[in-house]
């Protein structure tokens, strides 16, 4: 993996996007923080606009399912993960938050290599939700807990959708503030910055692990429940199933944004 820099704002000056272009693109972020960004953005995505649909439950539950999967990934490898993909790296207090917030608000926006201050608390927070939403819709469409599992999940997964609107404005602000495309370098892993701050690997093997174990997921979700007449994986009653063999026609009464 990669050492820590000591610097809290990755070796540049809050110059904003001045100091962002003195230095070349170089690799910030590894191939399985990319790939779990943009599962995410799908299965939320999918969860969110099947979550009515009783024909497309099965795929509802199989993407929450999948979040849920992503999000253990994603807190692991903060732990052991690359430079920039560590907690410990770029999650501050409120005071860096509020410093970050000021810089932005007189001009001069420090420029972080990695995650600012902000954008890591709007991560921590999907994160809190996305376990919420995804525990939360585990036990509704597994008859646990009540009416109140139900509502807790259909208000986590609303409160997450804000928080992603709220997280893709700030990212397009931060993009012009700083003079840096950072949604291209989420696709690409390469941002403005000095040597000592980029990765030496991105860590392509494991993203093709994790790639393949999530499209073995979907595959095996699929098969588990067989097609009927009338429509695509469905039991013999008809009636779509998921993980473990669970009947989620007969939850087909509870609404909810991701299971």
């Amino acid at each position: 993996m990669n050492t820590r820099s000591a610097s809290p704002a990755e070796a540049f000056p809050p110059a904003g996007a001045d100091a962002a272009a003195a230095e070349p693109r170089r690799l910030v972020w590894d191939a399985p923080v990319r790939l779990f960004h943009w599962l995410m953005v799908l299965c939320f995505a999918g969860a969110w606009l099947t979550a009515e649909s009783e024909p497309w439950r099965l795929l509802h539950v199989t993407l929450g399912y999948t979040m849920a999967g992503l999000v253990a990934f994603r807190l692991l490898w903060g732990l052991v993960g690359t430079r920039h993909a560590r907690f410990s790296r770029f999650v501050r207090g409120p005071a860096a938050v509020l410093g970050y917030l000021r810089s932005l608000a007189l001009g001069r926006p420090e420029h972080h290599v990695g995650h600012n201050p902000a954008g890591a608390l709007a991560i921590v927070a999907l994160i809190g939700l996305a376990i919420a939403t995804t525990a939360a819709g585990w036990a509704t469409y597994n008859e646990f807990g009540g009416d109140w599992l139900e509502e807790l999940h259909e208000g986590a997964a609303t409160a997450m959708l804000a928080l992603v609107g709220l997280h893709v404005g700030a990212v397009l602000l931060s993009s012009v503030l700083h003079g840096e495309n950072l949604v291209g370098a989420m696709f690409t892993g390469r941002k403005s910055a000095p040597p000592q701050e980029a990765i030496r690997t991105a860590w392509r093997s494991v993203a093709a692990l994790m790639l393949v174990a999530v499209l073995g997921f979907w595959a095996w979700q699929w098969h588990s429940a067989p097609a009927a007449e009338g429509g695509p994986a469905a039991t013999a009653e008809g009636r779509p199933q998921a993980a473990g063999g669970h009947d989620a026609g007969r939850r087909g009464k509870h609404r909810s944004h991701d299971d």
